[in-house]
Order: C-alpha cells, then sequence, then structure tokens
C-alpha cells in the first residue's frame, strides 16, 4: 500500500531523484559547523516551549489582586500579566521549568548565533559567493535580540519594567522623531497600558515568522550552493569532504537535537533564571538597583553607563546622551557588520568565488580586526555590572567606571596588536597548531610575515589525492566526495 502511494506521487511530481539527489548531500565533518545546528535546534525549543507558556500568559496591564501559591505576594495588587506569571510558575504544572527552559534557549540561541557568526568570520566564510547568508545571519540577530528583549520584558516585573524605562528614554532621545516615536510603540506616557499587549503580538508572531523565513532562506541558500570546509589533504574548491545526508549526517543531527534538548531540560529544571517572584510587580516610581539585563544586551547597557554625563546641540536641536551608546553604537555596529563582506572584498581587492575555508592565521589583519573588536564588547559587557563590581570589592562606582574607561580605550588596540604578531608567527613557524609553536617564534623576525610559510598538508595550496580514502558521490552533486560509513 505504501508504495503504490509513494509510486502514485512519483509518477506525477517526479520526486524519487530529488530525493535521491538530496539523500547523498554531502556536508563536512568539523565540530564547528554544528553550531549554526545548536541555533536552529534552540529555537525549535523555543518554539515548543513558548506555545505552551503562550497558552496561560495574560498580556494584560489591567490591575488584579493576586491569590495564589506565593504567600509573600498574596493579597497584593499586581498586573494580569505578572499574576499569570506567577501562576505559570507556582500553580501550573510544569509552568516554571518550561518558563526556565523557555529563557535559557533564548540565551543559548542568541550565543550561538555569535558563536556561528564568529566561525564565518574569522574562516572567511562570508566570502564570495555567501555574502547573502552573512547578511541572513546578521539579521537573525538583530531578530533573535530584540525578540529576547521583547519576551524578557512581558513579565511586567520590576526589573524588565527597568528595562522598559531605559528603552523608553533610548527611543526619546533619537533626533527630530524620538518623541512621535517613542509615543508610538509605547501607546503613550510612560508607563502605558500598551507596550505588553503590543510587545507580546510581535514576540510570539511577527519576529518568529521573520526568523522562520530567514532561517529558511539561509538553509535553502546553503543546499544551492553546498557547505565551504576547511583546508585538509583531498578538499579543493571543486568538491565537498564529509558524510552524507543519509544516513550519517542525519544521525549526527538527530543526536545533537535531542542533546541540545536536554541540556536545556536540565538547565530549566535545576539552574534558577529570572525569578520574578523575587523583583516583585512593576511600580513606576521604583527602580531595582543593581539591576542587569541578559547578557546578549549587557554591551549595551554598558556602553550607557560608561559614556560620559555630555548632551549635544546640533542646528538648534539638542541630542541627548542616551543616543550615542544606545542608538549610534548599536547602528554603527550593525551596519558595519552587513557590508563586512563588500568592506574586504574592496579593500582586500579580493572578488574570487572561495569554497575553502581560511584559518585565522591565513588573514592576520581580519582576526586582529576581530579580536580587538570582540575586545571593546566584552569590556563594555562587563561595565554593565560596574555596580556589583564596586559592591563585591567595596570600592566607589566612580572609580570603577573610571577604570573601565580606561579599559575600552586600551584593551581593543592592544588585544589586537597581539593578535596580529601572534597570527604572524604561527605563519610564519609552520606549525600545524599553537600548542606546536616554539615560543621563539614570536620573537623571530619571521614573524613580521617576511618568509612566512604554512607547512605543506596544513596550507592553502594543500589538496591530496582528490578520492583518497573517500568514495565517490555518484548519486549526488559529482563534485562531491563522500566518507562511507565504514570510512
Amino acid at each position: 500500500m505504501l508504495r503504490r502511494t509513494a509510486g502514485w506521487f512519483d509518477t506525477r511530481l517526479g520526486t524519487s531523484a530529488f530525493v535521491q539527489k538530496a539523500l547523498t548531500k554531502v556536508f563536512p565533518d568539523h565540530w564547528s559547523f554544528m553550531i549554526g545546528e545548536i541555533a536552529l535546534y534552540s529555537f525549535v525549543v523555543l518554539l515548543l516551549t513558548g506555545t505552551f507558556l503562550t497558552f496561560f500568559f495574560d498580556a494584560s496591564t489591567s490591575i488584579s489582586v493576586y491569590r495564589g501559591a506565593y504567600e509573600p505576594l498574596n493579597g497584593v495588587e499586581v498586573s494580569d500579566a505578572y499574576r499569570s506569571v506567577l501562576e505559570l510558575s507556582f500553580d501550573v504544572r510544569a509552568g516554571l521549568v518550561m518558563r526556565q527552559i523557555h529563557h535559557w534557549a533564548a540565551l543559548v540561541f542568541i550565543g550561538s548565533i555569535v558563536a556561528h557568526l564568529c566561525r564565518v568570520f574569522f574562516t572567511g566564510a562570508f566570502r564570495r559567493p555567501r555574502e547573502i547568508n552573512w547578511i541572513i545571519g546578521v539579521l537573525l540577530l538583530i531578530l533573535a535580540i530584540f525578540n529576547g528583549f521583547s519576551g524578557y520584558s512581558l513579565p511586567d516585573d520590576l526589573l524588565s519594567g527597568t528595562g522598559l524605562r531605559i528603552a523608553h528614554s533610548i527611543a526619546l532621545s533619537v533626533p527630530l522623531v524620538g518623541t512621535w516615536m517613542a509615543f508610538l510603540l509605547f501607546g503613550g506616557e510612560f508607563p502605558a497600558d500598551e507596550i505588553i499587549g503590543r510587545l507580546f503580538v510581535v514576540h510570539i508572531m511577527i519576529v518568529p515568522v521573520l526568523i522562520i523565513g530567514l532561517l529558511t532562506i539561509h538553509l535553502a541558500v546553503v543546499w544551492r550552493q553546498k557547505h565551504t570546509q576547511f583546508r585538509e589533504p583531498g578538499r579543493t574548491e571543486g568538491n565537498v569532504v564529509g558524510s552524507r545526508l543519509w544516513p550519517s549526517y542525519t544521525a549526527k543531527s538527530i543526536g545533537l537535537f535531542f542533546a541540545v534538548s536536554a541540556v536545556l531540560s536540565v538547565m530549566g529544571g535545576l539552574a534558577q533564571i529570572n525569578p520574578v517572584w523575587l523583583y516583585g510587580p512593576f511600580e513606576p516610581q521604583q527602580v531595582t538597583s543593581p539591576a542587569q539585563p541578559d547578557w546578549y544586551l549587557g554591551w549595551v547597557e554598558g556602553a550607557l553607563r560608561l559614556v560620559p554625563p555630555f548632551d549635544v546641540r546640533l542646528f538648534g536641536y539638542e541630542i541627548p546622551n542616551p543616543f550615542f551608546p544606545a542608538v549610534l553604537l548599536p547602528g554603527v555596529t550593525f551596519t558595519l557588520l552587513l557590508a563586512w563582506p563588500f568592506l574586504e572584498q574592496r579593500f582586500a581587492h579580493d572578488k574570487e568565488a572561495h569554497h575553502l575555508l581560511d584559518r585565522p592565521r591565513d588573514h592576520p589583519v581580519r582576526t586582529a580586526l576581530g579580536a580587538t573588536t570582540l575586545t571593546f564588547y566584552t569590556v563594555m559587557f562587563v561595565a554593565a555590572s560596574n555596580d556589583l563590581i564596586a559592591k563585591w570589592l567595596g570600592a566607589s562606582i566612580f572609580g570603577i567606571t573610571l577604570i573601565f574607561r580606561i579599559l575600552i580605550l586600551l584593551m581593543p588596540p592592544l588585544v589586537g596588536w597581539g593578535t596580529y604578531r601572534l597570527m604572524k608567527a604561527l605563519a610564519a613557524s609552520g606549525a600545524g597548531h599553537l600548542s606546536e609553536m616554539p615560543l621563539a617564534a614570536l620573537t623571530n623576525r619571521g614573524a613580521d610575515g617576511h618568509g612566512a610559510h604554512v607547512d605543506g598538508g596544513k596550507g592553502h595550496g594543500a589538496a591530496g589525492p582528490p578520492g583518497d580514502g573517500h568514495a565517490g558521490n555518484r548519486l549526488g552533486a559529482p563534485a562531491e566526495e563522500a566518507r562511507t560509513p565504514g570510512g
């Protein structure tokens, strides 16, 4: 019966040829290529847990009296949004664990996108013809950060309310249109009754649909263009060496999905996160201190704390202080990220198509710039906890802030220079790995780039016999190669 049904569809749609070709598609085996799949599977967990939470969450700021299992807040007037989150946490079976899995999955989702983009950047996987997928990846990061913030703001607790107060101030700081934009987004003066309902619609409908669309395009482009791979013997610009989609790669991918789900479930069950009952309901006249956002917004918070208190007047208009660290800096950051493939193509005079990946040492300038950038944002991220650090050390918060202002000027160029020297020395030494490089290479004149070489089997032109040790992919693309299950 099943065979006849499949034959009926095949005679009308011609699916067997496509399926046969698809199942023999080859994917490289390097572990770093699985980082993107961790993001994908975290998003699946987000959708599943988010669907569960949607049935119980009430996106309303109407006031009601809490009567539930959490005694310290019994009889307190709270918003319906906050009340529903308390009931989810204490009265709904598995509600708290679902909330915490959802929150952890959001953090892992954004973290794996960042790690994936770093892998793509440092290996040059964004170069032609993959500029489109780099842009999609950056857009996914922007959407993920925004959706993380919108979800984190929904419980209407004191901590998330403090975050919304900051977001409202940032919106107001935009020159010319800030007042109207803040009124449009929040539905009135802060605190506005409309914001929770609007964030809820954006969080569960608009942004997830956009993310699903971008993920679909991303995977389709990867499928169409074939996967990149690291330079190894037997790997060339014209082939792909690795595991076929079925059964090897499928088994690994399914295993990774269950591993990601299991780890997130353990974290949700054992590691407390966002205990809104401890923060209490949002009150406009109150502000939590200390207060830190989720990690993906720590760099914006740190920038707000590090920028000295000043305002600028241009052409009769005042540009408030929050505009520079919270609007201009993120705008420049993401604009440069989106434009990077084209900037490197322009300055490196490289318009060739690339399917083999670089090692960081192969492009020391790019690697140094990446390390400089990561250091810059890491200092801002740590500076977002300047109040906690001052409390732990028993120091003045103004002194801690001054130290971070000095560090953000000194650390990035120092790390960038050190990374550049290290990459040059590593390339000149010919060592296969950093641990194999002699320390003398750092002071060797070869570290300036003259006479630098990369060891035979590891370097740019390294390629062994094209079919050595691998089965030909006769049913798939002729240029691809796949390992047999026993090879």
